[in-house]
């Protein structure tokens, strides 16, 4: 006891303003089921592992401690037959209603122990303990009352967003036109007015149109009439009849927004029709449970997850899984990549010892730090041992849970902070931008990933060109359907499926034929040449045709590739291409090789005076950003067009979707800067310069934020000690050029990351890795030998430089 007496003065006692880290160590996945239990200063509250502790004590002098250690008992479940099976009626893992990766497993209950622990020493006095001077007892007791800081994150994370099945609310809910045409729905009998469908049927909350809903991937659905319809009226709401509740809740899908939406007066609503609510019984399965339905129909997940073999669980370093935090799977799969790369091993794993040491006082050293936490959570194999003796044999490994990592990384993202499924090649762009915006006086490890583009353009009526390069890390291909290779088989199938509908049958899912693309088709399509409109000339000083052809300037040491699968139908529904691609284990990209200016090549003259800036139709320009484009692209393709009309831009804009630089600022084609440098948003530039900043101040934030002008402001704000400008943002009189690596063009492929699903905000991620000459499936806490690993069924590979 007098070794704590001497410490009594740093002891505090933590308030709901403090952070208390009582979940999980700070620079490990230590927690208080370790063995060794968690540590929690009563100075700081930062938890630790054991192997932190002195550490922290050498460098802080915070020598007072809670150890927090719990141990798991097992509970009898109850007997079979106890109650009905419980039903999964949401996208979404580990959420209430969701599936659920704990069913079935054994039931346990928890208990805790504590005890103050005093450094040097470890000396251990017992807890509780009336002795203890006050100041301790209040600051355990409030430790273990508050909230951890993991739980108030992961709350804020899910405040207001979509969590499974949480929706926002329409912003045509409290003001929506309800026509007095003199219609009245009937309670049952619903037929489509425009075909014979009897199902899937909405009704138009707007003019009471009773219309058939959209097509799914697999053919059944509706002929789309209801969407069709609101192309033509703008009526914007309409309800699913049969979803609909006693309690006021059913499936309400927002046009304009393009997303499903909650709309809390659709009992008002419904009772206009003669709809009276009281009356209704739920008789259709909701948009969430025919998704479920779908994706249990195609035999994708199976194949993916492999899940016909039975799969051997491998443990030790490099084989850690990783607890899906709600529909985290994309970082999962993601992260777990990205640490079989030599150098992210050297830069966060082999160097993390030196990381650790640093104090946690600004975001690059919080970021080297959870970073250098998950490399060693994933390859020390600490966190990744063979179940106890007579486990059952499908027990899974706990794995480690990266929630410090996930909110950090998110934070001040409007996508990434929250708990909604998300794209992994955009997730991947992030996280190259954080290791570029962290990692400035240092080495970045991601710059492996970096190549440069060079794009050639050659002016129509001169002949003479121009070459612009930019900066990329991931190689987006389009996937030419038409190209398949299996056409016949793939036609015949789709007319025997069709047989089957009529018979109201489905096919077999093991009977599925899918267009099958050879991965050349895909580097042919990339290099083909492309005509560009309106393209200004300073050789003639005005509008011609020209033809522009993309190639790669450099080879980056890995080489992330992906297959542009999301895409949108004529009719607007965005889908995922269902395509086998032939992607093989070693490729050759020699044709991507770009060549530079020619001696034969004349140059197009610098420009000396700016064309004037083009003129939108701004009546236009909003219908198309009502549709869900982005301004930049709206500007594009009115530009591209002509200003001739909503129809011809936007079949401009269904032609260009995954153009990589389709949301980028506009710029009049022929007028582009050095496309190495960064190019901020010209409004949002604007924006930042009128609150009173500079504009070189204005373009380094946009371009660590990604031209957003909120988080913009927020790391201005943040980086208030940190305001040199940035040489690589673009600028009258540009410094410096980035730097690139560069190699052969032979590549081995050593992982591929899959989608599941028909939506990338949906679906499940899965990673297959090449580890030590074997293929090892890592799908979330699950790691396995891979038995067959379904190489042509990948979103996003990585290949390395042979």
């Amino acid at each position: 006891m007098e070794v704590l007496q001497q410490n009594v003065k740093n002891i505090k006692i933590p308030t709901q303003l403090d952070k208390v880290y009582k979940d999980e160590c700070v620079y490990s996945f230590d927690n208080p089921e370790t063995d060794t239990g968690l540590y929690v200063s009563l100075t700081s509250f930062i938890g630790l592992g054991k192997d932190h502790v002195e550490r922290h004590f050498l460098r802080t002098q915070e020598a007072v401690y809670l150890h927090l250690r719990r141990e798991r008992h097992e509970v009898s479940s109850p007997p079979q037959g106890d109650g009905p099976e419980k039903k999964i009626t949401r996208l979404a893992i580990g959420v209430e209603g969701g599936f659920d990766p704990e069913s079935g497993a054994k039931k346990f209950e928890f208990e805790d122990f504590y005890e103050i622990i005093v450094l040097p020493g470890f000396v251990a006095i017992d807890w509780p303990n009336e002795n203890l001077p006050e100041v301790v007892k209040l600051s355990v007791q409030a430790l273990l009352d508050l909230p951890s800081a993991s739980k108030l994150a992961e709350l804020e994370a899910l405040s207001g967003t979509w969590d499974g099945e949480s929706r926002q609310v329409s912003k045509h809910a409290h003001n929506l036109l309800q026509l007095d045409n003199g219609k009245k729905i009937p309670p049952t009998g619903w037929k489509c007015e425009k075909c014979d469908k009897t199902e899937n049927l909405w009704l138009n909350l707007s003019d009471g149109s009773v219309l058939c809903g959209r097509k799914f991937f697999d053919g059944s659905g509706g002929n789309n009439h209801a969407a069709e319809h609101y192309n033509a009226s703008k009526c914007p709401l309409a309800v699913k009849l049969g979803t609909i509740t006693k309690d006021g809740k059913a499936d309400v899908f927002s046009y304009s927004e393009d997303d499903m939406v909650e709309d809390p007066l659709l009992a008002q609503h419904l009772q206009h029709w003669g709809i009276n609510i009281s009356d209704l019984e739920k008789t259709e399965k909701s948009m969430v449970e025919l998704e479920l339905e779908l994706n249990q129909k195609t035999n994708e997940w199976s194949m993916l997850c492999e899940s016909h073999g039975s799969l051997k669980p491998i443990y030790g370093p490099g084989f850690t899984g990783m607890q899906n935090m709600g529909n985290s799977c994309y970082l999962n799969s993601l992260m777990q990549v990205l640490f079989r790369i030599p150098d992210f091993i050297k830069r966060y794993y082999e160097g993390s010892d030196g990381i650790f040491q640093q104090p946690t006082s600004d975001p690059a050293e919080d970021f080297s730090i959870q970073m250098a936490k998950l490399g060693v959570g994933l390859l020390s194999g600490k966190y990744s041992v063979p179940p106890p003796a007579g486990s059952p044999v499908d027990a899974d490994p706990p794995g480690i849970t990266p929630l410090m990592f996930k909110t950090l990384i998110g934070k001040g993202h409007p996508e990434f902070s929250t708990k909604k499924q998300q794209d992994v090649q955009e997730f991947l762009l992030h996280i190259l931008t954080l290791l570029e915006r962290y990692n400035k006086d240092k080495v970045n490890p991601g710059e492996c990933f970096k190549f440069e583009v060079e794009e050639r353009f050659q002016c129509g009526q001169s002949k003479k060109v121009k070459y612009l390069t930019r900066s990329e890390v991931c190689l987006g291909l389009n996937i030419p359907m038409e190209a398949a290779v299996n056409k016949e088989e793939v036609a015949a199938y789709e007319a025997r499926k069709q047989e089957l509908e009529v018979q109201g049958k489905k096919p077999d899912p093991e009977s599925i034929v899918r267009p099958k693309i050879n991965f050349h088709s895909c580097i042919e399509s990339f290099v083909q040449s492309e005509v560009i409109n309106n393209f200004f000339s300073s050789a003639v000083n005005g509008n011609v045709t020209a033809r522009k052809t993309t190639r790669l300037a450099t080879f980056p040491d890995y080489l992330a590739i992906q297959l542009k699968k999301f895409t949108l139908k004529e009719d607007w529904v965005p889908i995922k291409l269902d395509v086998l691609i032939d992607m093989p284990d070693v490729i050759d990209i020699s044709t991507l090789r770009g060549s530079g200016i020619q001696p034969a090549e004349e140059l197009l003259p610098e420009l000396e005076v700016p064309p004037p800036a083009p003129k939108f139709d701004e009546a236009v320009l909003v219908q198309l950003q009502e549709m869900g484009f982005p301004a930049e692209s709206c500007k594009r393709a009115l530009y591209q067009t002509g200003n001739s009309g909503i129809e011809a831009a936007t079949a401009w804009l269904m032609e260009h979707i995954t153009d990589s630089d389709f949301s980028h600022p506009f710029v009049l084609p022929g007028t582009e800067s050095c496309a190495s440098a960064f190019i901020p948003d010209p409004e949002a530039l604007q924006n930042i310069i009128l609150m009173g900043f500079t504009a070189e101040l204005a373009a380094k934030a946009l371009k660590n934020t990604d031209n957003n002008v909120q988080r913009a402001m927020d790391w201005i704000f943040s980086h208030a000690d940190d305001m040199e400008t940035d040489e690589s943002v673009a600028s009258a009189n540009p410094n410096s050029q980035p730097k690139f690596r560069d190699g052969n063009s032979k590549y081995k492929l050593i992982a591929f990351i899959s989608h599941m699903g028909t939506s990338a905000s949906m679906g499940h991620y899965v990673a297959h890795i090449l580890k030590d000459g074997q293929w090892v499936i890592f799908n979330d806490s699950k790691v396995a030998l891979s038995e067959n690993p379904p190489k042509d069924l990948g979103y996003l590979y990585v290949y390395e430089r042979l």
